[in-house]
């Protein structure tokens, strides 16, 4: 039996794969940057440096970003109506509706026929 996967399982299965990548890559590269001399690089001090850098100064980076959209959203939010101003408004709502049903239970007949026409 032949098991297809969907395209969200594909794209899934894809992150997972990266992400298992780039963490050993990142682990490997840690605690034993010598590794990379395999590519010519020689300089582990700076190797290990950047590989701490790079993720701190992202993480550093993104939460700025979100700190400053929370206080854009603050700044250009209005600010909500105070409650009595709610309550006031239901209340009269309330209130236009029963004088609403309560005119409609008086008016003769003939009126509640030309209104539901």
């Amino acid at each position: 039996m032949v098991n297809h996967m969907s395209k969200d399982q594909a794209i899934g299965g894809a992150i997972l794969v990266v992400c298992v990548a780039v963490a050993l890559f990142y682990v490997v590269t840690l605690f034993y940057p010598a590794w990379l001399g395999v590519f010519g690089i020689t300089d582990t001090a700076a190797v290990q440096f950047w590989i701490v850098a790079v993720p701190v100064f992202v993480a550093f980076v993104a939460i700025m970003l979100i700190g400053a959209w929370i206080g854009w959203t603050m700044a250009t939010t209005p600010p909500p109506k105070p409650i009595e101003e709610i309550t006031t408004e239901m209340e009269e709502k309330k209130e236009e509706a029963q004088a609403e049903t309560s005119t409609e239970a008086t008016a003769p007949a003939s009126e509640k026929k030309s209104k539901k026409q």
